[in-house]
């Protein structure tokens, strides 16, 4: 009971955790070693709308033939049942260095659900699903800066880890108080504009759409994150990594796979994303990545071994983001009760080349890899 009680005060006030122990944390691992991944449905796209505390988003990177690369996102935060809002996100990565990239975030009113819950709409805001259950449509007009008119088709399969996709927080794992949850169409196809003051970019190329639910305070279920997409002309390649703080263990949760048009070649839980080379950042001291290797270890349908790598230099990164500095008032009144968290995020967009072992088949392939290390609190 008396942890129950430390709990909800750090639900509302954003204070620091107890050491609960690895045993407050059951891992979407677990899950994934009877079962190592599930295809999506419609279902799975359903927007939850917590009435507890909950950050839930539903983001769209896209990746356009002709180089550029953008993210179109709406997150939908619930504050311990008290007060909730939106954010409609974009951001264009300018392919001049010379240049700021384009950032936008919107408060969004008059928010709605269609009946299934599978579409989003807001005043000047649509992120709506198709019947079939194989496109998104994604139009914003809340920015003039950054107006949004872009179609997101699945050209693969999606895919959840495990039977639920889900790690659970809590002392009684049976009634959790927090939880986790990805699900994504790795490899999909993007078709349309979003218009800039330098005029309309056609985003005509490839896309992953990524679905979270974090059903607790971001900075309590995890201290670091790690985001890695790589999208090539045969195959792409998803992996998401976090870290749990010491709360629950400094436990490491991952998820991902590898899929190709059509198929889903292997998914799961046997991942690793590794910073082979780092230097500290000056200005906060965190271990920022200069080098990586990403490591996927599954097997496919048929019983097969299916390895894949991504190693080597980041190069320059493409941006650091200051959490706090873009988030609601309200969310940094939150958290600064958490002491240490600092959240800082480092994007890359390297040319990479995935290196692929199917059984003994081997096959290497060069693509376009976005990549985010996220450092919140220390692990």
């Amino acid at each position: 009971m008396f942890n129950w009680a430390k709990q909800q005060l750090a639900n509302v006030a954003g204070t620091q955790e107890p050491i609960y122990g690895p045993s407050a944390i059951k891992s979407v691992a677990e899950e994934a070693q009877t079962k190592p991944y599930t295809e999506i449905t419609r279902d799975d796209l359903k927007w939850q709308a917590m009435e507890s505390t909950c950050v839930e988003t539903e983001s769209f990177y896209l990746f356009a033939d002709s180089g550029h690369i953008a993210l179109a996102q709406v997150i939908y935060s619930n504050v311990a049942g008290i007060r909730t809002t939106c954010q409609f996100n974009s951001k264009v990565f300018s392919k001049d260095p010379s240049k700021p990239h384009l950032w936008c975030s919107t408060p969004l009113n008059n928010v709605e659900f269609s009946e299934d819950k599978t579409s989003f709409y807001a005043d000047d805001c649509a992120v709506e699903l198709s019947e079939d259950g194989n496109s998104y449509t994604i139009k914003s007009m809340n920015d003039e800066r950054s107006i949004v008119n872009v179609k997101i088709t699945k050209a693969a399969p999606g895919f959840k880890a495990g039977e639920t996709g889900t790690t659970k927080f809590g002392t009684d794992l049976e009634n959790p108080w927090g939880v986790m949850r990805h699900a994504f169409w790795p490899r999909c196809t993007v078709e349309g504009t979003i218009t800039t003051p330098d005029g309309p970019i056609d985003f005509k190329g490839r896309a992953l759409y990524s679905y979270a639910i974090q059903g607790m305070k971001p900075h309590h279920a995890a201290a670091r994150w790690n985001f890695a997409d790589f999208q090539g002309p045969n195959y792409s390649a998803i992996l998401m990594e976090f870290t749990t703080p010491p709360s629950y263990g400094t436990t490491k949760v991952i998820v991902g796979g590898i899929v190709k048009d059509g198929e889903i070649v292997a998914a799961g839980c046997d991942m690793e994303a590794l910073h082979t080379t780092v230097n500290n950042d000056a200005e906060n001291e965190w271990p920022e990545p200069s080098h990586v290797k990403f490591v996927w270890s599954n097997k496919d349908k048929g019983g097969k071994p299916v390895e894949a790598v991504i190693e080597g230099s980041l190069g320059d990164r493409v941006d650091r983001v200051d959490v706090m500095a873009e988030v609601p008032g309200f969310v940094k009144k939150i958290v600064a009760g958490a002491a240490g968290t600092k959240p800082y995020i480092y994007q890359y967009s390297p040319k990479v080349t995935l290196k692929l072992k199917i059984g003994d088949e081997e096959i290497s392939e060069e693509g376009q890899m976005f990549t985010e290390a996220t450092f919140i609190s220390e692990a």
